[in-house]
């Protein structure tokens, strides 16, 4: 079984790190040099994703899944709505050191609750001093599933996408019964 999933989120929130992570190949990235000094300072940023990032992952013979990432940025994320059909679940991630991506990544779970998708949110840069700790982002979100990341470390992303898959797992039994 072939199976979709998403990471989306806003701009620096760490999407083509987590997929470069995991993946089993190279990942392809659509990286290109920033061009706005406002959005580079923002996010210490030299490049951002302009389409999509892509990675695999075979769990098993019967298992394999393909992960999208999504472009942080506003004027590409019409890319969003194309990446996330037939997608069986999500990873929204948020720069946990940042308010406004929490902001952001509020109405980025909001949109895909609308649209029925399964996700949950993992609170990425852990690491770092300033990080706000999970169970804040999860009250300042009002979001029920959120775990912590730090998507530099392989063995953090893998926690979140086997989270993720727990989820939509229970949600496929869920609707069952």
């Amino acid at each position: 079984m072939k199976v979709k999933l998403i990471v989306t989120g806003p701009f620096s929130s760490g999407k083509t790190e987590f997929i470069s992570r995991i993946s089993e190949i190279d990942p392809i990235t659509t990286e290109k040099r920033m061009t706005n000094p406002d959005e580079i300072s923002k996010g210490g940023k030299e490049f951002t994703t302009v389409a999509m990032d892509f990675g695999r992952i075979t769990v098993d013979e019967e298992l394999v899944l393909y992960i999208f990432g999504t472009p942080g940025q506003d004027r590409f994320r019409f890319m969003t709505s194309l990446l996330k059909e037939g997608a069986l679940g999500a990873v929204v991630l948020v720069d946990s050191t940042d308010e406004r991506s929490l902001a952001e990544g509020k109405e980025i779970a909001d949109a895909l609750k609308r649209e029925g998708i399964t996700y949950i949110v993992a609170a990425n840069k852990q690491d770092l001093p300033n990080a706000i700790p999970p169970e804040d982002v999860r009250e300042v979100m009002g979001e029920e599933h959120v775990v912590p990341c730090i998507a530099k470390d392989k063995e953090s992303v893998k926690e979140v996408v086997l989270t993720l898959l727990y989820r939509i797992l229970e949600e496929m039994a869920d609707e069952e019964s």
